[in-house]
């Protein structure tokens, strides 16, 4: 599972963990996320999401 991290706000999505209060369930892939899902912590967009090394 892969990590990705918000380049606005440093907010980062766990595939392993998802995000479940966006109903977002875990071990969700990040190409899975819908494309109209914003970060959770400052509005950014999903392109706004670069994936962390790992």
């Amino acid at each position: 599972m892969k990590t990705y991290q918000c380049v606005i706000c440093g907010f980062v999505y766990d595939e392993a963990k998802g995000l479940p209060d966006d109903g977002i369930a875990p071990e969700t892939p990040w190409v899975d996320v819908p494309e109209g899902w914003v970060c959770p912590e400052c509005g950014a967009e999903k392109s706004d999401f670069e994936e962390m090394a790992g």
